[in-house]
């Protein structure tokens, strides 16, 4: 059975860095979708903070991850997160419902920003642009 990552940032097609360029090359696109909340600017990443109840919208990309159990463990490295420390991590990686372009539902992986973000960084569109 597939699991797949909701990409919002450096993971999306074509936007990786040469560091991690490798490892994304490994994901497969599926599709366009969206998650509601809101989307910051970190600098040379974005961050995105999830909220059901939102209006705004969290553009990305669903990705199919390849069979290799390690996989997770090398995107949480890539991402900052820890699974013993999630107060400490950068980053804390958790299920969202993605809703597609087609209109159709999936649970995917997420990578939700655990720090205080900066409202005047917020990403209006909601779609992160390098």
């Amino acid at each position: 059975m597939s699991d797949y990552l909701f990409a919002y940032g450096t993971l999306q097609p074509g936007r990786a860095p040469a560091g991690v360029a490798a490892l994304a090359a490994k994901l497969r696109p599926v599709g366009e979708g969206f998650v509601r909340g809101a989307l910051y600017d970190l600098g040379r990443y974005p961050g995105a903070v999830p909220d059901s109840r939102a209006k705004s919208r969290i553009a990305g990309t669903v990705m199919e991850l390849p069979e290799d159990e390690n996989f997770l463990r090398l995107l949480d490295d890539y991402e900052g997160f820890d699974p013993k420390a999630h107060g400490s991590s950068e980053f804390v990686r958790e299920r969202q419902s993605v809703e597609l372009s087609d209109g159709h539902r999936m649970e995917c992986w997420f990578y939700r920003y655990n720090g205080k973000p900066d409202e005047a960084r917020r990403i209006a569109s909601g779609a992160w642009r390098r």
